[in-house]
């Protein structure tokens, strides 16, 4: 594809779902105060026609930009990063996922455009498509602008870290991209307890598994210059820390982490998104500085206003970390300051 300027690819997709995202003057911002949601899905209308209503839940179905920028008014928050629900993996069809991808990309964009810093954009890539994915970072970079991309935790059988990933990897890290992370379900995991989702128990393992993966399988140490981004709180690593503690000062991994897990898994960021509770963060804070910590409310399925209320009333935050909280996703993405 021959390169275009984005002011020529946003008037050429200006057509393409015009009506499904409204007018940027219908919801003005109501606050001056920073408070980035980097956990904040949307639906294109590809998704939908893709999975169908149905089989997306009622939740992703009755998403429109209209409700998405109420909720960031409700929820005092001042811009959402946008990212694909997760109706398991929307891109696990080969024959699909590298159009599909780029159509979602395509209509975050517009969003984004239409409704100048009150969404960004966390593109999504069709791994484990590996040359379709480098082609869509550089779409999504060069074109399209996007603030990060959005991965799954995993792909098939196989967990980031993983070296069949490496070629992204590389391809972020020289762009010292954003890359915000969201629960998938290996293939080894599906619908292990009949009648309970997978996004109960398994999603917060399967963020485990990534970290650990990461961490112990040296991509973290390879790759520096990639700021991730862990949903639901790091998912169950912060109640298996003592194990990866104990790890990294085996005989294995000490001479790799002198500094030991801790200082490796500070280098990421975890997001509050179903987590704004005691137990929960009083376990993440033990673990990693509050300066890791970033706000996120997994919209459409929980409320900012709910996360909002949570955080303040766990009582593990001062009223300074609450707004570090709200704003340490600025030193990544500068732009959305006020």
């Amino acid at each position: 594809m021959k390169n275009v300027s984005r002011r020529e690819f946003l008037r050429s997709v200006a057509a393409v779902g015009a009506g499904a995202v409204i007018p940027a003057h219908t919801a003005a911002q109501s606050s001056t105060s920073v408070r980035i949601d980097v956990h904040h899905h949307i639906v294109p209308p590809a998704l939908i026609q893709a999975w169908g209503a149905q089989r997306m839940g009622a939740a992703s179905a009755n998403w429109t930009p209209s409700k998405a920028l109420e909720e960031l008014e409700q929820g005092g928050v001042s811009a959402g990063m946008s990212s694909i629900a997760p109706a398991g993996d929307p891109f696990n069809d080969p024959s699909t996922a590298v159009r599909l991808c780029r159509e979602c990309n395509d209509y975050a964009a517009r969003l984004a455009a239409d409704h100048p810093r009150r969404f960004g954009v966390f593109a999504s890539l069709p791994l484990p498509n590996i040359e379709a994915s480098l082609r869509e970072i550089e779409y999504a970079f060069g074109t399209l602008k996007a603030d990060g991309v959005g991965l799954f935790t995993s792909y098939g059988s196989k967990w980031l870290g993983d070296p069949s990933f490496n070629p992204v990897f590389e391809e972020l890290n020289r762009r010292n991209a954003v890359v915000y992370t969201h629960p998938n379900t290996a293939n080894c995991c599906r619908n292990l307890i009949p009648n309970l989702g997978d996004g109960a128990i398994e999603w917060g393992t399967d963020t485990t598994r990534a970290i650990a993966q990461m961490i112990f399988g040296g991509a973290a140490a390879r790759y520096p210059n990639v700021r991730m981004i862990f949903s639901h709180g790091g998912g169950t690593m912060p109640f298996l820390v003592e194990r990866f503690v104990g790890m990294a000062r085996s005989q294995q991994y000490a001479s790799k982490f002198p500094e030991g897990y801790p200082a490796a898994a500070s280098k990421f960021y975890y997001d509050t998104a179903q987590v704004a509770n005691p137990a929960a963060m009083s376990a993440l804070t033990k673990v990693i500085p509050v300066s890791q910590i970033v706000f996120g409310t997994d919209y459409p399925f929980r409320t900012a206003a709910e996360h909002v209320k949570g955080l303040k009333e766990c009582g593990v935050f001062s009223v300074k970390d609450l707004q570090l909280i709200d704003q340490n996703a600025l030193k990544f993405l500068p732009k959305f300051r006020t």
